[in-house]
């Protein structure tokens, strides 16, 4: 084999290893942040709240994914809806059972806040054994024990709790479901542009009858310096924006507030 061969062929080799470099990765910082913004000023002109239909007198709804646990700081390509982010596991079931926002909330609401009254029951299905569950908000006596690291003596006390109370679920299941889906593209996640739909299903007709589109993108560009957390800075930056104020601490309970618009409460119980 000739010489010239063989430096092509360890070439090939060489080249064929060697990962690819986005533009985005390439780019300096200030033109980098221009392509990224003008990409997000696009993406926000499709985003918004598209309500087609609503239903009234809705006792439960359908959890077709449970958020998971943990939270996604500074994982620039983890598909799992940074710009949707609420609370994970059971606490995001929690946010859609009745009652769950008064008892874990003091004082009055901001004015123009969200109702975040929640529904009588939720269910979902358990990934670790596949099985329907239904969710209802309990108030439960426990034992707790004082703290000598506030003042207490170590004595026990019980007080009453808000907790979340699960059953296996019989019969059908609610006629409506609550889904969410990551939409953010590569190309997207090169700039940190997150994108999301959350959208509430007629499960009887698989009829879509509303979906809120969002993006978000971190202007630091990843930047981690200082402790600094690109996904929790990059809702400051938002499309829609996170009522009723803005940035990461508002993020907690948007999904209720979003399906209550759509699926009305059955009458106090």
């Amino acid at each position: 084999m000739k010489r010239t061969t063989l430096f092509a062929l360890a070439l090939a080799a060489l080249l064929a290893t060697t990962a690819p470099i986005s533009f985005a990765q390439e780019t300096d910082p200030k033109a980098r942040l221009q392509t990224a913004e003008k990409m997000f000023a696009e993406r926000c002109k499709k985003s918004g709240e598209f309500i087609h239909r609503t239903a009234e007198n809705v006792e439960g709804v359908f959890l077709m994914k449970i958020r998971p646990k943990g939270m996604n700081y500074e994982d620039q390509f983890r598909m799992d809806d940074p710009y949707g982010r609420d609370l994970g596991g059971d606490g995001y079931v929690l946010t859609f059972v009745r009652g769950s926002y008064q008892a874990q909330t003091k004082g009055m609401p901001y004015p123009g806040s969200p109702q975040r009254i929640g529904y009588p029951y939720v269910e979902a299905i358990d990934p670790a054994d596949g099985k329907r569950y239904r969710y209802r908000g309990i108030i439960k006596e426990v034992t707790k024990t004082s703290s000598p690291l506030v003042g207490g003596d170590g004595s026990t006390f019980k007080v009453k709790e808000f907790t979340l109370d699960r059953v296996p679920a019989t019969g059908p299941q609610p006629r409506y479901g609550v889904t969410y889906d990551d939409i953010s593209t590569g190309e997207e996640r090169d700039y940190w542009i997150a994108g999301s739909s959350l959208k509430v299903i007629d499960l009887k007709t698989n009829e879509v009858m509303a979906e809120r589109i969002g993006y978000m993108m971190d202007r630091g560009q990843g930047n981690k310096s200082g402790g600094r957390s690109p996904w929790l800075l990059a809702a400051d930056n938002a499309c829609p924006r996170f009522a009723p104020r803005h940035a990461s601490t508002a993020q907690p309970y948007q999904a209720l507030d979003f399906v209550e618009k759509v699926l009305k409460h059955s009458k106090e119980k």
